[in-house]
């Protein structure tokens, strides 16, 4: 008789056992937890509930219950948070493989629904399975920037998170006892599902599979590291390096450069860039030369992207957002801030701050960075800098600045 999946005899490997499902879980439990906590940081990074142009999760309702205004200290924090976040998902690629791997017979059990509490098992096994399957596979698209899948990738991302971190947190309630019992007395050859009932000779044993399956973390990890660390940046061999930036001052990361966004030489020039400023006493226009004779000032910030890269502190130079603030009546406090871009197309060529953000002695209207103009690619003739924001609301070419209440 031909064997199906639907047969026990078809799954013949015998490393399939309680223990080591319980030592893949255990370590899925701790990392996975720290993924959804660390994407939720993300999210709130971007302060969505701040601005329209900022949430690109419409109609999240009560999902966005956490969310607070981000803060600003320390400088660092974007850098090492969604650093985490895909780096961490990556090195549990191998992880989450294995697991899947150790438990599949189980997906093809007859029938399908022995009761009531087995059917939503195998429901939340379904969520659980197409849930980490989905959240991974469009993280990893979208850290290499390939959006194949249909529809945006932040409401995608952000439902499926609690879809599959649901279903993630209700199985481990119902397994983790038995996943601790398993590993305390490290019974290998307990039966369950996904044990065969007629196994294959065993060409190598448990510990070395899981062996295996670390060597591939830590490759993955090795090679997706260096993206967060001078020095190492050539061994991310796994993570997107964007547009060659050149050397000198402006050789550091960009995804985006000035052609791609549709900004041209003309655009730009000393001759026909003004910058326009709204707030509370009216609008004022300014060129790069009125800019430069206004009190500058200088911090030391990184770029941090959502695909998980970033730079080591660059040293920018320009003008204060705060001072240009009180340049149209926002004296003491300054308050929120929209910021528009030249950019003509794609995502975030508008965002919006927080009045904390605007505040912060260290945000700048940059003009120079590591001591010469900003290139064209990183955001000439002007570009705003903010401590711990993501990169995405540091807009280059910035053509206009509203101060108070945001659209």
């Amino acid at each position: 008789m031909r064997r199906t999946p639907f047969s026990p005899s078809f799954w013949r490997s015998p490393l399939r056992g309680p223990w080591l499902t319980s030592v893949l879980g255990v370590v899925l439990l701790g990392g996975i937890t720290v993924l959804f906590v660390t994407g939720l940081l993300s999210y709130a990074a971007y302060n969505p509930d701040l601005s329209p142009v900022n949430d690109k999760t419409p109609g999240k309702g009560l999902l966005g219950f956490y969310l607070f205004a981000w803060p600003t200290d320390p400088h660092w924090l974007y850098r090492l948070t969604q650093g985490v976040h895909v780096t961490l998902g990556i090195t549990l690629i191998p992880v989450l493989l294995a697991k899947l791997w150790s438990v599949v017979p189980k997906l093809f059990t007859l029938p399908p629904a022995r009761s009531l509490a087995h059917a939503l098992e195998r429901v939340s096994l379904l969520l659980l399975v197409g849930g980490g399957l989905f959240e991974f596979v469009t993280g990893v698209l979208n850290v290499q920037l390939d959006y194949l899948f249909p529809g945006a990738f932040y409401p995608l991302h952000f439902y499926g998170a609690w879809v599959f971190f649901g279903a993630f947190a209700a199985h481990a309630v119902l397994k983790m006892p038995v996943a601790w019992r398993n590993l305390r007395r490290m019974r290998e050859e307990e039966r369950t599902e996904s044990t065969a009932p007629d196994p294959d000779p065993p060409t190598v044993s448990r510990r070395g599979a899981l062996w295996l399956v670390g060597g591939g973390s830590l490759l993955l990890f090795g090679t997706t590291v260096g993206q967060d660390v001078d020095g190492l940046r050539w061994s991310a061999v796994l993570a997107p390096h964007g547009a060659d930036p050149g050397g000198g001052p402006g050789g550091f990361q960009i995804n985006k450069t000035a052609a791609y966004a549709g900004i041209s030489a003309a655009d730009r020039s000393e001759e026909s860039w003004r910058l326009t400023v709204t707030g509370r006493t009216g609008t004022v226009r300014l060129s790069r030369a009125d800019l430069l004779q206004l009190p500058l000032h200088s911090s030391a910030l990184p770029i941090a992207c959502v695909e998980g890269w970033s730079t080591s502190d660059q040293w920018w130079r320009g003008v204060r957002l705060r001072d240009l603030a009180a340049l149209v009546g926002h004296d003491g406090d300054p308050p929120d801030l929209f910021v528009e871009s030249l950019q003509r197309h794609g995502s975030f060529r508008r965002a919006a701050l927080r009045a904390n953000q605007v505040a912060d002695p260290r945000s700048l209207l940059a003009l120079f960075v590591n001591g010469e103009p900003l290139t064209p690619d990183h955001g000439h003739p002007a570009r705003v800098i903010v401590p711990a924001a993501p990169g995405v609301l540091n807009t280059k070419w910035v053509a206009r600045l509203t101060f108070g209440d945001l659209p």
